[in-house]
């Protein structure tokens, strides 16, 4: 799971995802945890062809049901293995709301040495990340306010050479069992295809990036 990322830049966001600074969206955080305001990418919804967006919302998917825009429970990350059957992220995935959530890095621990060390996690390619994410819109009944919000979607990398090392091992269950999370990088080839395809296409590319995308290490304090 993943509870911090660093917001990319504007400008870069605009140059790797064509969204063109007409686009300009309220201010977002730089630092990002759950409930934080972050900025995302989706397919334009006044758009009766084909155009990008660049919103910003709560990081923490507030669903249909919600009473309130401040959940009592995470929705900041969303298991892709349950996206088809959980209640808060199933409308979303099944209307096809996913969006590309822009990041310059984020932060995952490491218990290695017996103890929580922050790694971070870039591009070895210096691109921003465009991760996998799912976006809804939810109106207040009783103010008849709108509210953006969005899901980082992850994967069991309990196989991957190196998000398995990340998060607390549980000593219950063997290596294969440990259900490891990571985020999922869609790269730019893909963007159009998870914006806008169909959920076919999609679920192809629920898959995790190999290590040489990675530029990872402990952070520095």
């Amino acid at each position: 799971m993943c509870n911090r990322y660093v917001s990319a830049e504007e400008l870069d966001t605009e140059r790797e995802w064509n969204i063109g600074a007409r686009n300009q969206p309220k201010l977002f955080d730089k630092v990002l945890f759950p409930r934080g305001q972050g900025a995302f990418i989706r397919r334009a919804r006044d758009d009766a062809g084909y155009s990008r967006e660049l919103v910003v919302g709560q990081w923490g998917l507030i669903p249909w049901f919600a009473k309130e825009p401040k959940l009592k429970y995470p929705t900041n990350n969303a298991r892709s293995e349950e996206l088809a059957d959980k209640a808060s992220y199933k409308l979303p995935w099944a209307r096809g709301q996913r969006c590309i959530i822009p990041a310059a890095n984020f932060d995952e621990p490491n218990w290695e040495s017996g103890k929580n060390v922050w790694w971070r996690f870039a591009r070895s390619d210096g691109h921003p990340w465009g991760l996998a994410g799912l976006w809804s819109t939810w109106t207040d009944k009783g103010t008849g306010e709108v509210h953006e919000s969005y899901t980082m979607l992850t994967l069991n990398a309990d196989a991957h050479p190196l998000m398995s090392r990340m998060h607390k091992p549980d000593p219950k269950v063997g290596p294969a069992e440990q259900d490891k999370r990571s985020v999922i990088p869609i790269e730019a080839s893909d963007v159009d295809a998870w914006l806008a395809g169909t959920m076919e296409q999609a679920q192809g590319l629920l898959r995790l990036a190999p290590v040489e995308v990675f530029a990872a290490g402990p952070a520095e304090q």
